[in-house]
């Protein structure tokens, strides 16, 4: 009588996990390059779908679920806080992408 419970369990455990490594958030640095692809993924229009779409899949991803500008008091320990990375007035900006497989 136990086994059934106990199996079903695992099952949702199971499934769960691979739910939830289906997608990944990489943060990355807003550069400016001149082409505006940056603008486009920090302000989350629609010019930068196809750019947030080949971000993810050079990471072999096949979609990318959102992407959109984040604060750098969002990130947790990785960047320094604002006008620590900031250099002759210009200070970077990052975006996160969010892929899914």
């Amino acid at each position: 009588m136990r086994f059934f419970p106990a199996l079903l369990a695992c099952a949702f455990l199971c499934a769960a996990s691979v739910a939830w490594a289906d997608s990944r958030v990489f943060i990355i640095a807003n550069q400016a390059d001149g082409y505006g692809v940056d603008q486009c993924l920090a302000k989350g229009d629609k010019c930068g779908a196809h750019a947030a779409l080949s971000y993810c899949r050079s990471r072999d991803f096949a979609q990318a679920a959102s992407y959109r500008r984040v604060d750098p008091d969002e990130i947790t320990g990785s960047v320094p806080k604002a006008g620590g990375n900031c250099a002759r007035g210009v200070c970077d900006e990052y975006v996160a992408i969010t892929c899914q497989r």
